[in-house]
């Protein structure tokens, strides 16, 4: 059983299509909770409760053997499904994370739709800079794994290096060669690097110091990894 956490911005639907093409109809999408359009008492509050719930049971059918999308994986953290349980997500550079989730709301707003906190984006059309130190969407890594140490995941890729993290991830957990499919790409160029200048970098890598921490931990963990070969 694989339970796979989609940071928003990480390359997640192009993994997305990875997990379809191995999993096939055993797979589940949980997009519904929409974590960071709710306060933080009620997404920490239902993941908790989720949380004993799950405590021990065998939370989903027989037929699910991979969970993806947006949700806290605190949810599934003392789980114990027919099978064995396996965490993975995927992390970017915080501050490159940042600048294309805000270009990305900014194109894809569909009104009704989009939720609570992107609408008010949009109708007060922030600005870079009061998006980057929004309270809601500070330190986005930090909001989801609430509950949920870093070093608990057996698989966390690194997007910058998503082709080659891919195939480690195929080889390690899933062992099995792995299909690559970019989707949901920037049409403008979202693999492209985005400069800021000095003083908005500092703004946001001083508003982002958690998810900037986690980050630095994750390519630690990666390099160790990869010296296991």
């Amino acid at each position: 059983m694989l339970i796979s956490v989609h940071m928003p911005k990480t390359a997640g639907s192009s993994f997305q299509a990875t997990l379809e093409a191995h999993f096939g109809e055993g797979l589940k999408l949980r997009y519904e909770d929409r974590p960071l359009h709710r306060s933080a008492w009620s997404r920490n509050f239902d993941a908790t409760l989720n949380c004993l719930k799950n405590k021990g049971a065998a939370f989903v059918d027989r037929d699910v053997s991979c969970v993806h999308g947006h949700f806290l994986p605190l949810n599934y953290r003392l789980a114990k499904p027919h099978t064995q349980l396996q965490f993975v997500t995927w992390l970017r550079d915080p501050v490159q994370r940042l600048l294309s989730h805000y270009y990305y709301w900014k194109r894809s707003y569909q009104p009704g739709q989009s939720g609570t906190l992107h609408q008010q984006m949009i109708e007060e059309d922030w600005s870079l800079e009061q998006f980057a130190v929004c309270r809601e969407l500070r330190n986005l890594y930090s909001i989801f794994l609430w509950g949920f140490p870093l070093g608990r995941f057996d698989f966390i890729g690194i997007t910058e290096h998503f082709a080659s993290e891919l195939e480690d991830f195929g080889r390690r957990v899933l062992d099995a060669p792995v299909v690559q499919e970019e989707r949901n790409r920037n049409p403008d160029g979202d693999d492209q690097e985005y400069k800021v200048d000095g003083s908005l970098l500092r703004l946001i890598e001083t508003a982002h110091a958690k998810d900037i921490a986690l980050y630095s931990r994750a390519l630690m963990m990666r390099k160790l990894r990869l010296e296991e070969d």
